[in-house]
């Protein structure tokens, strides 16, 4: 039975004859006020199950009532007078005369008074019961009574075994009654009476239209009426139960969705052999080849359209296809069980409307089939998942040095400024005093002391973080030493300048101008313009890129002691980037390194070495891991406003648990704020995710397009995703266009990848294959195991782009090479077949045993046919409508429980992965991720 009971009649001012006789039952029955408490529970008496017979024959709707269902339950006394008492008051509009009811639902026993009686009506109105009366009477047209009934279980969980829940509700609803009713608002009116009715509390409520003529009403708005009532009040249950953690339906509902995730495993992990299947699909590409105009289900024939169903329905016979079917229509009948009577029967799977989409991807592997199409079975391919650099570096402009080499050419009072400013053993740190001496310094005339007074203020080192005071004394420093190096040209001013114009110091920033004077000091062999002039080689900023030449610099600085070059040509030589991978000699570089900035950071405290000591030993790259020493130099290096060291101390803290998040939030906080693109990247993640904080889209985004407008090609990406994601923010094909292009002209792989999908498809922007083409092999040349096996698709179909095996096999081994197990099955299904290729047993094995060992199905099947020369595609093709039929009951149960697509309970996600690996698949069998 349904948890809520509404029933629906209308009064006629002369009753049927055969009803009369109840009227004076009502007065006279064995009734529940007289009845003995004692006698209640034994059996029916005789009269009570004739009467009740009488009732049945005469009053068919009373058979769903809810005390009817407990009275069959258990026919005792008690059962039969409740149920004989309600059946013929909730039908006393039938029986008796308008004012008859009116009065009796107004004042009979246990009915709830406001006063003398139980009416209410809108708020704030007096209802008097003999105008109501009065009134009803008088009314030509007519009058609608409406009952709602709960259990007394439901009623007292959710607070229903009151009037004043129940007016409230009813006040609520006049929009309802007037819509469904149709009844315009002015002429309403309704009144109602809450009855605490011992095993079900209900009210009755009476409608009808100042007009004679106005309201009618239908089966579908009488279901609608009921479906809105029990949506408002058993949303109420839910609430309770949320916030009483009520165990019991939890584990309930947990159990149901256990039962559905297993079905769908099941599912996903069978091979469909099923001969009719084939016989049909065989049949229905031979029809399609000679039909003509759409091949859209609602436009074939109508023994087209058999054959489809009739495959539909065959699916439907599969073992784990019809247990998920039937589970699926349990969950549905567990929701419509609250507010309808009747469950609809299960009607077969072709005629369900919610699955009607599988129909046309019968018609989808027909047409394959005909057309002698190769299929790649990777419906579950995943995504590529964007993962952070693995070395733990933040994205940055210029981690430079200072000038510690030359620091004899300082005068006693400069050097005495800098060592307040970052403190050593015989001296605190002191902004003030700093501050006080770099200004007399300054007043001097010494560049050095202006340039540290313009990055005081910018990083707030004693003061409020001042930009504007910033710039000034930038721009000093800036005219400072161009006014220096042209009385006395030197390698040393001619590298500060060219760092203050790649910086954007005191000036606009200027690459193409950094370059030039770089290149003035490295004419001279200075070191340190040399490592500077390699960066912008690197990147390709103010010169062309050119590997080369940046390894060339590099080298020549690292010789000559500088531990930032032998950095850099420590990450080339990892990465192999303009040369051959060698890892030995990337970590004697990076050993170098090390050494370098610890040596150089005793002597002169220096925030920028703290950070890439603090970076290097929280990585292990160079020295041991060490995350305390890790900390206790970052947190040096973030005290004096290293805004790198702040992000990073931050990051830090989050990942190991050092310290509490709040404080690692603020120093992230302080870095953002101070324009560092990888603190602001790195906060919008925690945004997005609601890790740490609370999730809050519209910050995510406003950070992630801070860090994108500094050319932060992961947030960029990042944002592209968001817009098309219409998560927390409206989708926006083109502002997501515009974020992953940025991110893609970045260089970034995923951003090229998604947008050449974009492109592809024509979703959002006009469709381009040319330049979907030039971002997939964009991607894939930067191993990008997903691009590869997109272009190894595209060119193997032919569809869209000329078909080129040689080309497909090339991509498609790439990606193949990396482990994405679909590239692998389409190579071992490629030589299985004798088609595009000669068949090779020995290839085709190799790669589909690879693809089989990451759980691919499809391939562990063609691995048990081997030796068939039977094609298997029409197996295939029935394989693949049972797994998008998997989609649609996975999708359709999500929907209806309220599941964010993709979302999945992480222990849920664990017991899911326990019983992959049970079934022997690889531990790691998931969306691979990829490292930039």
């Amino acid at each position: 039975m349904p948890k809520i009971i509404f029933t629906s009649q209308y009064m006629r001012d002369s009753p049927p004859v055969q009803l009369e006789n109840y009227v004076k039952y009502i007065g006279t029955r064995e009734g529940v006020e007289k009845i003995d408490e004692s006698k209640l529970l034994l059996p029916a008496t005789v009269k009570q199950q004739l009467l009740i017979g009488q009732l049945i024959r005469d009053i068919p709707s009373a058979k769903d009532m809810l005390e009817y269902a407990d009275y069959c339950e258990s026919p005792t006394i008690g059962n039969a007078t409740e149920f004989i008492s309600l059946a013929l008051e909730q039908n006393l509009n039938r029986i008796g005369k308008r004012e008859n009811y009116v009065e009796y639902i107004a004042r009979r026993p246990r009915v709830e008074r406001i006063g003398e009686h139980g009416l209410f009506t809108d708020a704030g109105v007096p209802v008097a019961l003999a105008q109501v009366q009065e009134d009803v009477c008088g009314h030509k047209g007519a009058v609608w009574t409406h009952v709602v009934s709960l259990r007394r279980e439901d009623a007292a969980r959710l607070g229903y075994d009151s009037g004043k829940q129940w007016q409230d509700l009813l006040r609520s609803k006049k929009a309802m009654l007037c819509k469904h009713m149709k009844i315009d608002s002015e002429n309403l009116r309704w009144y109602a009476a809450f009855h605490n009715e011992g095993h079900h509390p209900h009210v009755h409520l009476m409608v009808y239209s100042a007009k004679d003529n106005e309201g009618f009403l239908t089966e579908p708005a009488i279901e609608a009426m009921r479906s809105e009532l029990a949506h408002d009040i058993f949303r109420q249950d839910f609430a309770h139960i949320y916030e009483h953690q009520n165990e019991t339906r939890s584990q309930l509902k947990q159990g149901a969705a256990d039962v559905m995730a297993d079905l769908l495993s099941q599912v996903q992990d069978h091979i469909c052999e099923n001969k009719a299947i084939e016989a049909d699909l065989l049949l229905l590409a031979r029809r399609l080849q000679n039909t003509g105009g759409k091949k859209v289900y609602g436009y074939l024939k109508a023994d087209v359209k058999a054959i489809i169903d009739r495959t539909v329905d065959e699916l439907a016979k599969e073992d784990r296809i019809d247990k998920l079917y039937r589970a699926w229509n349990d969950w549905q009948n567990k929701i419509l069980k609250i507010y309808t009577n009747k469950l609809p029967p299960l009607p077969p799977l072709s005629q369900q409307k919610q699955f009607k989409s599988i129909k046309n991807m019968v018609i989808a592997e027909a047409l394959k089939l005909g057309g002698h199409h190769f299929s790649f079975e990777d419906e579950d391919a995943p995504e590529p998942e964007l993962t952070e650099p693995a070395n733990g570096e933040p994205e940055e402009a210029f981690m430079e040095p200072d000038d510690v080499i030359f620091r004899a050419k300082w005068s006693e009072q400069y050097k005495l400024a800098r060592k307040y400013l970052y403190g050593s053993e015989d001296v605190p740190q002191d902004f003030d005093k700093a501050y006080s001496l770099f200004l007399m310094e300054a007043e001097s005339g010494n560049a050095l002391a202006m340039h540290d007074l313009g990055r005081m203020f910018a990083d707030g080192l004693g003061h409020e973080i001042d930009l504007q005071a910033a710039r000034e004394w930038y721009e000093k420093a800036l005219a400072a030493f161009l006014s220096t190096e042209e009385e006395k040209p030197k390698p040393y001013l001619e590298y500060r300048i060219g760092k203050m114009y790649a910086a954007g110091l005191g000036t606009d920033q200027d690459y193409g101008q950094a370059a030039s004077w770089f290149q003035e000091a490295v004419d001279k062999n200075h070191k340190y313009a040399q490592y500077s002039l390699g960066c912008l080689y690197y990147r390709g900023q103010g010169v062309p890129q050119d590997y080369a030449q940046a390894l060339r610099l590099y080298t020549l600085s690292a010789n000559q002691g500088n531990p930032y070059a032998d950095y850099e040509l420590a990450k080339i030589r990892r990465d192999g980037i303009g040369t051959q991978v060698d890892t030995n000699i990337s970590t004697q570089h990076f050993k170098a390194a090390f050494s370098g900035f610890y040596r150089l950071e005793k002597d002169s405290h220096d925030d920028k070495l703290q950070y890439r000591l603090g970076q290097m030993l929280y990585t292990g790259i160079g020295v041991d891991k060490d995350v305390q020493a890790a900390v206790s130099y970052l947190e040096k290096s973030a005290q004096l406003g290293n805004v790198n060291a702040q992000y990073l101390l931050g990051k830090v803290c989050l990942e190991t648990g050092i310290g509490n998040s709040v404080q690692a939030i603020a120093w992230m906080n302080k870095a953002a704020e101070a324009g560092n693109a990888g603190a602001q990247y790195a906060l919008g993640k925690l945004y997005r995710d609601g890790t740490h904080v609370e999730k809050d889209i519209q910050k995510a985004v406003v950070m992630f397009t801070a860090a994108a407008e500094k050319k932060n090609e992961f947030a960029a990406y990042q944002l592209g995703r968001l817009y098309l994601s219409d998560e927390g923010i409206s989708k926006n094909v083109p502002e997501s266009v515009k974020w992953l292009t940025l991110s893609s002209d970045l260089g970034n792989a995923y951003a090229q990848y998604t947008l050449a999908k974009l492109y592809l498809t024509g979703d959002g922007v006009p469709k381009d294959v040319g330049e979907a083409i030039r971002l997939f092999t964009l991607s894939a040349e930067k191993k990008n195991e997903y691009a590869a096996y997109q272009l190894g698709k595209l060119y193997l179909l032919g569809e869209d782009v000329p078909k080129d095996v040689e080309a497909a096999i090339r991509w498609l081994t790439a990606s193949a090479n990396q482990g994405n197990q679909y590239a692998q099955y389409a190579l071992g299904k490629l030589y299985f077949y004798e088609v595009d290729v000669p068949r090779d047993k020995e290839k085709s094995l190799y790669w589909l045993e690879l693809s089989a060992a990451q759980g691919n199905i499809y391939a562990q099947y063609l691995i048990d046919n081997i030796n068939s020369y039977r094609n298997p595609s029409v197996l295939l093709a029935a394989t693949r409508l049972m797994h998008w039929l998997e989609n649609l009951f996975r999708e359709d149960y999500r929907r209806t429980a309220g599941i964010a697509a993709g979302h999945i309970d992480r222990k849920r996600r664990q017991k899911l992965q326990e019983k992959k690996q049970a079934q022997g698949h690889k531990r790691d069998d998931h969306a691979p991720q990829i490292h930039l």
